[in-house]
C-alpha cells in the first residue's frame, strides 16, 4: 500500500464526500481521482451518490468522482489497520 492508499483510507472510515477529502488532504483533483480509482479498482472503497445510495455500476471516476462520496470497505479497512 502506497502512503497515499495508506492517507486516503486513513480519512474514509466514515462516509465522506469529495469536497471533504480534498480539504483534509490537499490534494491535487489528479492525484485524489487517481488515489480513489486505485483503491476501488483494489476493492477497498465504495462509491455513494448520496450518503444511502451505493453506486454499483461501474463509475469513471475521473468523470464523475467529483460529486460522490466514499467510503472504505471491509477489505480496505483491514488492509490500513494490517501495516
Amino acid at each position: 500500500m502506497s502512503d497515499e492508499e495508506f492517507d486516503l483510507l486513513d480519512e474514509l472510515y466514515f462516509v465522506q464526500p469529495y469536497a471533504i477529502l480534498q480539504d483534509a488532504l490537499g490534494w491535487p483533483d489528479s492525484q485524489l481521482l487517481n488515489t480513489l480509482t486505485l483503491l476501488k479498482d483494489k476493492g477497498w472503497i465504495k462509491c455513494f451518490s448520496a450518503p444511502d445510495q451505493e453506486c454499483f455500476e461501474d463509475i469513471d471516476l475521473h468523470e464523475l468522482g467529483k460529486g460522490l462520496l466514499y467510503l472504505a470497505t471491509k477489505k480496505g479497512l483491514m488492509a490500513h489497520t494490517t501495516i
